[in-house]
């Protein structure tokens, strides 16, 4: 039956996260693996209570189509969520689009923006489900080098002046950037490159799609202004999502972005799924009236932020004293990016750490050309405390006995 399938389809390939999560209920298992938020953080009381109210009360709406924009209250409340947040002004309701989660808006991202030629900038490592997206439509792709603070925007300015010498600036069509604690790599942009990219986009005429799943979960340090802020709807297309502050099950991301884009993604999204769930948008909608979402969310993050202490800590003790190893030490969000020496292959390593009860994203999994073999993705949100210290364990012994077997150690 495959000669069937459309040339996109034979493109597909299986997300490896989502495999990994069908072995996470193994009896012991520790996963370091999905990027899942802590269940306890989930305001589940206040939303049963919410649920209730709007079920009985506003059933002709809650459990009927909306449209395809997405609920007009829930659009209303993010834009005061945008101004008391981030400071960003000037917006309505038309640049905002409510999608089935930020995958969803980045599969409409590259149905209207990407065709077979189409050039577009990613990250190296790169967030996976954007790799999945964009590749689907187009496989000509440029890495942008990740470096602590950020992507190395004189090597985006070097290839975009050679795609330029090249006479094909017209078929470059985004430049996209997790700019807040960087899935997989946890590192964050810093202003003055933020300020800098959106100075080279508006020389090349290039949009900037900017992903912040993770910007309301900072740590340390200081909130640093939006690309979309600095650039402004003309010139970046923001990404936000509720999966991360308030509930994945939810399935609630919000673009907001120039009109006549959001139009074009609208028309997409009916050909695609119609609407998002007018009951979970309610339930957000209410959410946000009656509560203050940034000081909920405070307990979560002092949870989190304990988590990835405790989980750079442990690595330090293992690893610290070992040559060549490195990983990064993030400000906020989900993930810490480790990297071994040369000549470890952490998908080769996976098999084995699922026979040790020990899960991690292979490295290889964050890119567009199978390289990165030697990192893998780490994921301290979910595991409880004592999980964290002894998945470590657990990673060292495998790490130490795939390296003396490979004499890389």
């Amino acid at each position: 039956m495959t000669e069937k399938f459309s040339k996109i389809a034979l493109r597909m390939k299986s997300n490896v996260i989502r495999e990994l999560l069908k072995v996470t209920s193994k009896p012991g298992m520790i996963s370091f693996g999905g990027g899942v938020p802590d269940p306890d953080t989930f305001p589940r009381f206040e939303m049963a209570e919410i649920s209730k109210e709007i079920l009985e009360n506003e059933y002709k709406l809650t459990l009927q189509y909306g449209s395809t924009e997405g609920d007009p209250i829930l659009r209303e409340e993010y834009i005061s969520l945008l101004k008391r947040e981030s400071g960003i002004e000037g917006i309505d309701v038309d640049n905002l689009l409510v999608t089935v989660g930020s995958q969803s808006a980045l599969d409409l991202i590259s149905k209207i923006l990407l065709d077979e030629d189409s050039i577009y900038f990613v990250s190296k490592p790169v967030y996976l489900g954007a790799a999945s997206a964009f590749s689907l439509r187009s496989d000509r792709h440029v890495y942008m080098s990740l470096r602590e603070d950020g992507a190395d925007i004189d090597e985006v300015e070097q290839n975009l002046q050679e795609i330029e010498n090249r006479g094909e600036l017209n078929k470059v069509k985004f430049i996209y950037t997790i700019s807040n604690f960087h899935n997989p790599a946890g590192v964050t942009m810093s202003l003055e490159k933020r300020k800098r990219l959106v100075e080279i986009a508006n020389k090349y005429d290039v949009l900037i799609v900017e992903d912040d799943p993770y910007g309301d979960l900072r740590y340390e340090g200081k909130p640093i202004d939006p690309i979309f802020k600095i650039g402004g709807q003309e010139r970046v297309l923001l990404l936000k999502t509720f999966s991360k502050i308030l509930s994945p099950g939810l399935r609630l991301g919000i673009v907001v972005g120039n009109k006549t884009i959001v139009k074009k993604m609208v028309t997409a999204k009916q050909a695609t799924d119609l609407c998002t769930p007018s009951l979970t948008q309610r339930i957000a909608a209410r959410y946000l009236q009656r509560y203050d979402l940034l000081s909920q969310i405070e307990p979560t993050i002092a949870l989190y932020r304990e988590k990835k202490d405790l989980m750079l800590a442990e690595l330090e003790r293992s690893f610290g004293s070992m040559e060549g190893f490195h990983w990064t030490k993030p400000e906020g969000g989900l993930f810490i990016w480790f990297t071994l020496p040369e000549g470890f292959d952490t998908a080769e390593m996976l098999e084995r750490g699922k026979a040790a009860n020990i899960l991690f994203v292979p490295g290889e999994a964050f890119s567009l050309d199978n390289t990165c073999n030697n990192s893998m993705r780490l994921s301290f949100c979910l595991p409880p405390r004592e999980d964290i210290i002894e998945g470590v364990r657990r990673l060292k012994k495998i790490v130490v006995e795939y390296g003396k077997e490979k004499n890389l150690l």
